[in-house]
């Protein structure tokens, strides 16, 4: 794996380690969410209504102009 390397040059935009307590709190309000209106017999809400990408403490990925092999190590 020594010599492996990403294809596209890209990385996340904030140093936030991980958005996994972000996605586990809004997964999981769509399944109440999704619950309950099925069982009033209603149509659950969009799943995009729930965790705001933009509220997340990663803001997505953003690609760099310059990426020296340094920074395009997995």
């Amino acid at each position: 794996m020594s010599r492996s390397r990403k294809r596209t040059p890209a990385g996340g935009i904030t140093t936030a380690a991980s958005d996994k307590w972000f996605k586990t709190a809004a997964h999981r309000s769509e399944r109440r969410a999704a619950k309950s209106k099925l069982g009033e017999g209603m149509e659950p809400e969009h799943t995009k209504a729930f965790g705001d990408p933009w509220g997340a403490p990663k803001d997505g990925k953003r690609y760099w102009l310059r990426a020296e092999v340094r920074d395009l190590r997995k």
